[in-house]
This record gives structure tokens, sequence and C-alpha cells, in this order.
């Protein structure tokens, strides 16, 4: 092959990939194309579903409601609230709804009721019976099943309140309490090896990034301790299962850093209300912090199953599945009897 015939197969090939990538862009620049116009119009149908929905409970709460109560009770002689406590059985079916009744309603005794203390909630059921004009006669059951309502509703306001008290509270060194606490932790997950001294590497072997463990408890506060020695304590042969997960050569992470953000986890639902089908499911009366505690305990187990199950490449994967499993919980906190109760055996937690 002389040059001209070189020079013209260079230029041919030149050209065919030239073409090649013009057609290549254009292709591209119509999928983006396709695709923006896909997102606007998927947008555009988005915003109007969010729209009629919003017209739709501005109608339903503002007038529809109102009728359709006033049409329910004249039929059958008993007010929204007696009509969910006859036709729900006790716990979030029946507790979830009572609640959304009474934010829903116009009336102010009924709209504070949610926000009533423990200790005013008999007075608060007097209150509601009167106002609503129910006749104890005629629905003797009525004051002590929505009385069971409103304990549990306070005792979910108390529970947030005292794990919110709890997680402000620094942990400090000089504090011999939290000292205690700190290497009971050891103790507990390592029984067979003695720590050195309080600020070692050995830390690390139960999942702490540092030297010194008091570092890592900044975000949680002494909650994320104190659910760390619950674990520990409770469930102890659940818990050193774990941790030997933990440190897994390939499927290994940080126990402890994983369990406070478990900790972390546990706060947000419990902030959200995510929390309440749960506990209003679990705890008939008011719930107590080791009932938290308990639900923590559920977390760092089923957490460390998912984990393992799921096996990830690698512990830079850690945010992709920390998500994933809490989608799962919440999709079961969307249950009506949805339990998360942790299925071992384990001491017995007295009333706090």
């Amino acid at each position: 092959m002389d040059g001209d015939q070189i020079f013209r197969a260079c230029a041919v090939s030149a050209w065919t990939h030239s073409k090649q990538v013009r057609s290549a862009r254009i292709v591209f620049q119509g999928f983006v194309s396709s695709t923006r116009s896909s997102g606007v119009r998927k947008i555009k149908q988005t915003n109007k579903q969010m729209m009629l929905g919003s017209i739709w409970q501005y109608l339903y709460t503002s007038f529809l409601r109102f009728w359709l109560k006033w049409f329910l009770r004249q039929i059958t002689g008993k007010c929204e609230l007696q009509r969910i406590c006859h036709g729900y059985e006790p716990g979030a079916p029946r507790t979830t709804r009572i609640e959304n009744s009474l934010k829903s309603s116009k009336n102010k005794v009924l709209q504070d009721a949610v926000d009533v203390k423990e200790d005013a909630v008999e007075g608060c059921v007097t209150q509601i019976v009167k106002e609503k004009n129910i006749k104890e006669q005629k629905d003797p059951k009525f004051k002590v099943n929505l009385h069971q309502c409103l304990i549990q509703i306070s005792g979910y306001n108390t529970l947030f309140s005292a794990v919110e008290e709890l997680r402000k509270v620094t942990f400090e060194s000089e504090n011999e309490e939290h000292e205690k606490m700190l290497l009971k932790l050891w103790d507990l997950l390592m029984p067979s090896v003695k720590l050195e001294s309080r600020v070692t590497k050995q830390w690390g072997d139960i999942g702490f990034q540092g030297d010194d463990p008091k570092t890592d408890f900044r975000g949680m506060g002494l909650l994320g301790l104190v659910n760390l020695v619950f674990f520990s304590e409770n469930y102890n042969k659940a818990a050193r299962h774990v941790l030997s997960h933990a440190n897994h050569p390939s499927l290994g992470y940080s126990y402890a850093i994983v369990g406070i953000n478990l900790t972390e986890m546990a706060y947000s639902l419990l902030r959200s209300g995510a929390l309440k089908p749960h506990f209003y499911n679990t705890v008939a009366g008011k719930p107590h912090m080791h009932h938290f505690h308990q639900l923590y305990c559920y977390l760092a187990y089923e957490f460390d199953k998912f984990w393992v199950e799921e096996k990830p490449a690698s512990i830079m994967e850690f945010n992709i599945y920390r998500e994933k499993f809490h989608d799962k919980v919440k999709g079961f906190l969307l249950e009506p009897e949805v339990s998360l109760i942790l299925k071992l055996e384990s001491k017995k937690c007295p009333d706090d």
C-alpha cells in the first residue's frame, strides 16, 4: 500500500469515527433531552397530584369531615371517639386513631388532650365526656378506654423528653459514674481480656475510633453509651455474637460506632413519631426508658443480621446499607400490628 492509499484510508477512518462520534453525541443529546422532558413531566404530574391532594385535604378537614361526623353520630348515637373505642382493638389501631381524632378536632379541650400530662389524664377524660355529652351509663367502658389511650399518648411524649434529656448529657471523663459505665461495657464484651489502661488502642477491639472513646459519644451523648451497656448487659450472649461479626476480616464494622449510629436512628424515629405504633402495641400503659433501650437492642441485633445477609463489599458502603435498613424498619412501622421486640432471653427489666 503506497502513501496515498494509506492517507486515504486514514482519512476515511477518521471521517467514519467522526461520524460515529457525532451520531453518538446526537443520541446522547436526544437521550438527555428526552430524560429532561420526561423529568419535567413527572415533576409537573407530581405537583399536580400534590395540589389536588392539598385541595382534597382542605375540603375534607374544613367541610366534609364535620358533616360526616355529624351524620354518623345521628345514625349511631355515638361520637367519633366512642366509635373508635368500640370499633378497634387496644393498641396502635385504637390509640393512633384517637390521637388523630383529637388533633383534628376544632374543640380546644380535645385538641389540648394530645399534650396532657400523665397526672392530668383523669381530669382530661372527665372534661371530654362533658364536652361530648357522653352518657356514662350507656357507654360505661368509654372512660376506661379513652384513659388508656391518653396514658399511652402522654407516655410517648414523656419518653421522648427523657430520651432527649439523656442525649444532651455529655460524657465526661471526670464523672465517676460515666467512667464506671464505660469500663463496664468493656468487661461485658471482653470478659477474658484485661484493659491495659483507660486510654489505649484496645478500645478499637470493640469498635471505638480512637484511644479514648469519650470523643465518639459527642453526637448522642450519654444515650449512646447507655444503649451499648444495656444491650451488652441484658442480651450479653447476643451482644458478643454481634461483636464477633463486627470483627470479621471481610464483613466487619466498628461495633461501638455503629451502635451509636443506631442510637441516632432510634432517637430520630422516636422524635418523628414513627415509633408510636410500636410503643402503642407493645406497652399497654406508659412506656419507660428501658422500653426505648429494648428497641435499640432490636435494631442492633437485626442490623447485624441484615449486614451479614447483604454481604457489603466493604465498610465504605455502610451508609448505603444503613439507609436500606432504615427504610426496612420504617416499612415495618407502617404495619398496624408492628412490634419491634427482640425475641431473645434477657434479664428482667424493672420499671423505671
